[in-house]
């Protein structure tokens, strides 16, 4: 019988403390998916240009758009532990929000595998907001990245989740 350490119930850990990737080969391949948001936070005057198609840069929503579905599908390479999958589906809207002002990120990503892609729609809203940041910084190097939470997932052993309370 194996020892109980303060390391058996953290996946990503072996008996040692070590890093290590969480073997799934036993888990059962379903349909998953998980919703990621977050925001880029900007003046007025730079969600305007933006918007109006003026940036420095050309098009700063169709490019950060295609970033975040491309970083969706390199996680594995980005993330050292996750699994690479097989990415059915991912879907990026930005949403301006003159209330911020800024845009607000939601990245949809879907799979069917033994594991979830929580992670792969982190990366999309994350490499979406960096992207439209880089695509607007000769306009303003003031903007904010924030609030980047996974909102949902569906799938797997652990059931769903919502972001504020579980449901199953």
């Amino acid at each position: 019988m194996q020892e109980k350490n303060q390391f058996n119930s953290l996946s990503h850990l072996n008996d040692r403390g070590e890093a290590q990737m969480v073997d799934v080969s036993d888990k059962l391949m379903t349909r998953r998916q998980a919703i990621a948001i977050g925001k880029i936070k900007m003046s007025l005057e730079t969600l305007a240009t933006i918007e109006a198609g003026n940036a420095p840069k050309g098009d700063v929503l169709g490019t950060a758009k295609i970033a975040g579905i491309m970083a969706a599908k390199q996680t594995a390479n980005l993330i050292p532990l996750c699994h690479p999958l097989p990415i059915h589906q991912v879907e990026v809207e930005i949403t301006s929000e003159p209330s911020l002002p800024g845009y607000k990120i939601q990245a949809t990503v879907v799979t069917k595998a033994e594991t979830g892609v929580e992670m792969e729609a982190l990366t999309a809203v994350s490499v979406t907001a960096l992207t439209l940041y880089d695509m607007a910084k000769a306009l303003e190097k003031s903007m904010q990245i924030e609030s980047i939470y996974l909102l949902s997932k569906t799938g797997g052993k652990s059931g769903d989740y919502l972001a504020g309370g579980m449901s199953s």
